[in-house]
């Protein structure tokens, strides 16, 4: 499945468009990494863990809406975009992935 930003694809013909597709993940932090946070926070650098756990609910969103496009007969995903939401005041985090489903010619 060829994901990408673009709204084309150079070289290759968009024989048909199946549809916007998404991908959606909810994930909560937990408290050790909350104090690890606020200890970066005071001091300065990078919080490793958060960052962890943003790349992997990034995986799974863009991997759910590879799966819904699947589903549709896609061979392609256009224009993907990524929305992050935090939720509340408890830590969660939404990731949100879309893009359009399509059928590229080989």
């Amino acid at each position: 499945m060829l994901l990408i930003t673009t709204p084309n694809i150079e070289g290759k013909r968009i024989v048909k468009y199946l549809g916007i597709v998404s991908g959606e993940t909810i994930v909560g932090i937990n408290v050790f990494k909350d104090i690890g946070a606020l200890i970066r926070n005071v001091i300065g650098g990078r919080v490793s863990g958060y960052e962890k756990e943003l790349i992997k609910a990034k995986d799974i969103a863009i991997d759910e809406m590879s799966k819904r496009a699947e589903d549709l007969g896609a061979n392609a995903v256009i224009g993907i975009d990524l929305n992050y939401e935090s939720l509340g005041q408890g830590g969660m985090l939404m990731i949100c992935a879309s893009g359009t489903a399509v059928i590229i010619e080989e």
